[in-house]
């Protein structure tokens, strides 16, 4: 269940933070409406990863769907490895 609260609760922010726990954020609402999150550091680092890795495999699929695989000879061709 996901925890919610107003932002208003921060001025008391100590209570947030203790509501914080691993891979579960707290929301923040502001008029009633979705405004904030807080989340671990560790968690937010680990959705950066996970987007760039998405966004890096996505354009890899992208390239070999628009010029093809390079296959192990040509690229140790390229490199200069035997």
């Amino acid at each position: 269940m996901p925890k919610i609260k107003p932002v208003s609760d921060l001025r008391n922010y100590n209570e947030v933070l203790k509501d914080i726990s691993d891979g579960e954020p707290v929301f923040l609402t502001k008029n009633g409406r979705g405004k904030y999150v807080i989340l671990k550091i560790e968690d937010y680092e680990k959705s950066t990863a996970a987007l760039s890795l998405i966004s890096k495999l996505t354009e890899a699929e992208q390239s070999v769907a628009e010029k093809g695989w390079i296959y192990e000879s040509e690229v140790k061709n390229k490199l200069g490895i035997e």
